[in-house]
C-alpha cells in the first residue's frame, strides 16, 4: 500500500538555534521524534493496535488453500458417504458440490433477464436420506393409473457415489444458471428434508407454483455397456387423479429442447439402450408426470453403472455441462 510518508516532504530550510546546550539537544529529538510517529501512524491500523489479518477468502483460493468440503451425510447401500472419484480428478473447488444449503429460491429476488416472470421447479431425484427411512418411502401413494412406492433410494456408482448426490449437485448448478437469466426457481427438496417427498408430491409442489416448466433430475442404473442419456414424456393419461391430456403436447416440446440442447452441451449421446437413438422415451407409469398438470418432463443424464458414464457423472465439470445443458433446453422452450 502506498502512502505519503516523511521523506517524501519537500526540505524545509534550517532554523538557527542561539539558545544554550539544552535547547540544541531538544532541537534535534524533535524532528526525529515527528519522523517516527508519522511512520508509525502510517503503516498501524486505527488506533495503532490493531492485529494482522487473514486474507480474505477470495485470495485464499486463489492461492489454492480452500479446504475441501464434506460429502452429504448418507447411509444404506445406495447412499455410501463416498465422493465420486471424479471428483478428486477435478482438482477444482468450484466443481465442487455446495455442501451448505443455500438460500431458499423464494428470499432470493429475481434478476432481470429474458426469464423474469417465469416459475421453473427443479426436481432434484431421490434424497440422500432415504436410504435411513425405508418404511417412509415404501409406503405406497396413488399415482393414477396405480399405486407404487412413495420414492426410492435412487442408483449408484459401483464406487459409491449416488444418485441423490448427483441430481442435488446438478440441480443447484441449475438454479444457479436459471437464477441469471431472471427465472424464479423452487426445489422440491434441497437436502433440507430427513427424507422424500413422495412422487405424489413432487407433482404437487409444480402443480401449486403454477410452474411454466418442470425438470426431474435423475441418472439411470442400467447394465454396463448402456450408455447415454434420455428425457423421460409423459404419456396420455386420464384415470382417477391423472390427466395429462393438456400437458402432452408442451411437455415434449420441452423434452426434444432439453434433449437437443444437452447434446450440445455434454457432447454425450442419447441413449443406445432406450428411445431408438432419439435420447427420447415415453412412459405412463411415473407418478410425478401422471400427475402433473404443468409441463414436466424427466432427464437421465447417464448411466451409473457403466464405467464410461460413471467417469462423467463424477466429473464435476461435465455436471456443469449438463447443468448448462438442461438450462439451455428451459430457455429455448420458455422463450418459444
Amino acid at each position: 500500500m502506498s502512502y505519503v510518508g516523511p521523506d517524501s516532504q519537500p526540505p524545509r530550510p534550517p532554523r538557527r538555534f542561539t539558545g544554550g546546550p539544552l535547547t540544541v539537544t531538544l532541537a534535534a529529538l524533535v524532528p526525529t521524534c515527528l519522523a517516527g510517529w508519522l511512520i508509525y501512524e502510517a503503516t498501524s491500523g486505527p488506533g495503532g493496535s490493531e492485529p494482522p489479518r487473514s486474507l480474505p477468502a477470495t485470495s485464499q483460493s486463489a492461492q489454492g488453500s480452500s479446504s475441501p468440503q464434506p460429502s452429504p451425510s448418507t447411509s444404506g447401500k445406495d447412499d455410501k458417504d463416498e465422493k465420486g472419484k471424479g471428483d478428486e480428478a477435478d482438482g477444482k473447488a468450484s466443481d465442487e458440490p455446495s455442501t451448505t444449503k443455500p438460500p431458499s429460491s423464494s428470499g432470493r429476488p429475481a434478476a432481470s433477464g429474458p426469464l423474469k416472470g417465469k416459475v421453473v421447479v427443479v426436481d432434484p431425484g431421490h434424497n440422500t436420506g432415504n436410504g435411513r427411512h425405508t418404511a417412509e418411502i415404501n409406503r405406497l401413494v396413488n399415482v393414477g393409473t396405480h399405486r407404487k412406492e412413495c420414492d426410492t433410494t435412487g442408483t449408484s456408482t459401483n464406487h459409491g457415489y449416488t444418485e441423490a448426490q448427483f441430481t442435488l449437485d446438478v440441480s443447484r448448478r441449475l438454479r444457479t444458471l436459471l437464477e441469471k437469466q431472471g427465472a424464479t426457481v423452487k426445489f422440491t427438496q434441497d437436502g433440507d428434508r430427513p427424507w422424500g417427498p413422495c412422487v405424489d408430491e413432487r407433482a404437487r409442489i409444480g402443480n401449486d407454483a403454477h410452474a411454466d416448466a418442470v425438470v426431474s433430475v435423475h441418472a439411470d442404473g442400467s447394465g454396463s455397456g448402456n450408455r447415454g442419456f434420455h428425457v423421460i414424456l409423459p404419456a396420455s393419461v386420464k384415470s382417477g387423479a391423472a390427466d395429462t391430456s393438456k400437458i402432452v403436447v408442451p411437455s415434449r416440446d420441452l423434452g426434444e429442447r432439453i434433449a437437443g440442447k444437452f447434446l450440445l452441451a455434454t457432447g454425450s449421446a442419447p441413449s443406445n439402450y432406450i428411445g431408438d437413438g432419439t435420447g427420447l422415451d415415453v412412459r405412463k407409469d411415473l407418478g410425478g408426470l401422471n400427475l402433473s398438470t404443468v409441463p414436466k418432463v424427466f432427464i437421465e443424464c447417464g448411466n451409473m453403472r457403466d464405467a464410461k458414464d460413471e467417469a462423467l457423472l463424477t466429473n464435476g465439470a461435465w455436471r456443469q455441462k449438463a447443468a448448462r445443458g438442461i438450462s439451455d433446453g428451459i430457455v429455448s422452450f420458455l422463450r418459444g
